[in-house]
């Protein structure tokens, strides 16, 4: 919408300067015949003066309304200058022919009339149709350095577009991730503790709201991010033993102000529980979010439990690498550390205007 408003302005400004070029070429008669201090004003030499000027505001006027739009955007070149060179030719020798055959339908200057020059500016018709194609040149240089300035103000709005759908393909398809495992969790808790079931319902209606109105901003709180989190770790702590060490250290007086990406850090919390958190030994959760020179720092460490074979990283991690790419570019920095017995993220991202 902002750059619909920015093409429209320059349209608006683009036009603003063929106005005022106009006034101060019809203004110039008025100004430089040093009649404005006399009692009466001789109309007829301003009247002359301005039918001098108006072949060339008539050819200003097909140039710009007609010509330069209908066959330069289309890049038919070579059919402009011819188009542009016949008009030209039209106009000033149709002033030739009036000058010849009505020399004093309206009262002219007699110099003029003795030299029968080939227009109302006393230049040779040679000399008008040079004049013509510069001022033409002119005009259709100024349409296209503005129509280069909107095509490029286009092409940015659909890049942001496509940038933005792919973001959110790339986010919606977290959604559907998330809630299997959600899903799966509940499922399971329901043989073991339906009243535990019944409360992981609630919870995850609240991690619905967020994911169906909040998440579809292109930025969202800290705070509502990490409330996010914290109702996600509620719910899975339903169906894990009390030897699940959970900590959570964030700012909580400057997150309302900060604002990241949603649904990012939610990706390496699930990892965390998917492949750290084990029902049968101690295990730990620990996540720190720090501020530092508008830089959002989360560093994530679990505990790691057996497996056996090799482990593919899943779509929520694969996701969240292009999402980082594509919103910050290389702008960013996550490091994985996997050691023997634990697991490290460590995610730097500057924090979104």
């Amino acid at each position: 919408m902002k750059r619909m408003q920015n093409i429209r302005k320059q349209r608006i400004g683009e036009n603003l300067i063929y106005v005022m070029v106009w006034l101060v070429i019809i203004l110039v008669p008025i100004l430089s015949s040093k009649m404005l201090g006399e009692e009466h004003v001789d109309l007829e030499a301003i009247f002359t003066s301005w039918r001098k000027i108006a072949p060339y505001l008539l050819l200003f006027i097909i140039n710009n309304s007609l010509l330069a739009p209908k066959l330069l955007q289309k890049r038919r070149y070579v059919l402009y200058v011819l188009c542009d060179l016949a008009v030209i030719t039209a106009i000033f020798g149709a002033v030739d022919l009036y000058e010849q055959f009505f020399p004093r339908v309206l009262p002219l200057d007699e110099t003029v009339i003795a030299n029968r020059k080939a227009s109302f500016s006393d230049l040779a018709l040679p000399w008008n149709i040079l004049l013509g194609l510069f001022m033409t040149g002119a005009n259709t240089m100024i349409k296209m350095l503005y129509q280069a300035m909107r095509n490029e103000q286009v092409m940015e709005a659909l890049k942001h577009q496509n940038l933005q759908a792919e973001i959110d393909y790339l986010k919606y398809q977290i959604n559907p991730h998330f809630f299997m495992n959600t899903l799966n969790n509940i499922h399971a808790l329901i043989d073991i503790d339906a009243d535990g079931a019944k409360d992981a319902v609630i919870e995850l209606s609240k991690m619905m709201r967020y994911v169906l109105y909040d998440s579809g901003q292109r930025s969202i709180s800290l705070e509502q991010d990490m409330q996010f989190m914290e109702n996600y770790i509620q719910l899975m702590r339903i169906r894990y033993a009390e030897e699940l060490d959970i900590r959570i250290d964030y700012p909580a007086r400057e997150a309302a102000g900060i604002s990241i990406p949603p649904l990012l850090l939610i990706v390496f919390v699930e990892n965390a529980f998917k492949h750290g958190v084990s029902g049968s030994r101690a295990s730990f959760i620990h996540i720190r979010v720090t501020l530092a020179d508008k830089l959002v720092c989360c560093t994530i460490v679990n505990s790691k439990r057996p497996r056996s074979g090799t482990h593919a990283p899943g779509i929520g991690l694969k996701n969240v690498r292009k999402r980082l790419d594509l919103i910050y570019g290389g702008r960013y920095a996550l490091d994985l550390t996997d050691a023997a017995d634990t697991y490290t993220v460590q995610l730097t991202i500057p924090q979104l205007p």
